[in-house]
């Protein structure tokens, strides 16, 4: 049996360790060990997006990464979106332009929308889809997670939250 690791990561804001199992996914980390259930486990070979959080500021599909491969990084999930109860601005827009149905990817899609707004904070329908392009979404066509988008930019143009 593997030798655990001791590992430190700041998620959501918070300093988090423990010690795991070299081989254990980053998705099970954040999800069993932290108990952050809102990242979801889709096809485990990186293709559905579902599992994408943030590390260092950038997307990771982590259910394809090592949690050791996070130590001493920061990790932001879906969960770490609210701010003092407050909906962030792209989740408002998930439910006003009715950018879900199942809910399956939603977590994905918040995570990579939420990570172009941070890079570019006006971008076109071609920007949106081209950096929600790594999630899958079975139900909803696109249309309304553009949409979706959209409203989070406008509203953050307009000093909402970021």
């Amino acid at each position: 049996m593997p030798k655990k690791q001791l590992i430190r990561v700041k998620v959501n804001g918070r300093d988090r360790q423990a010690e795991v199992e070299p081989r254990l996914l980053l998705i099970h980390f954040i999800r069993e060990v932290l108990e952050l259930t809102g990242s979801h486990i889709g096809c485990d070979t990186s293709h559905c997006g579902a599992c994408t959080v943030l590390l260092n500021g950038k997307t990771v599909k982590s259910c394809t990464m090592f949690a050791v491969q996070a130590d001493d990084g920061e990790v932001l999930t879906v969960e770490g979106l609210i701010k003092d109860g407050q909906l962030h601005p792209l989740q408002e827009g998930f439910k006003e332009e009715h950018g879900l149905q199942c809910g399956f990817c939603t977590p994905g899609m918040l995570m990579s929308s939420y990570a172009l707004l941070c890079n570019n904070p006006r971008p076109s329908e071609e920007d949106i889809r081209r950096g929600i392009s790594g999630n899958l979404c079975r139900c909803t066509g696109y249309q309304n997670i553009v949409r979706a988008v959209q409203f989070a930019s406008g509203k953050m143009a307009q000093g909402g939250a970021k």
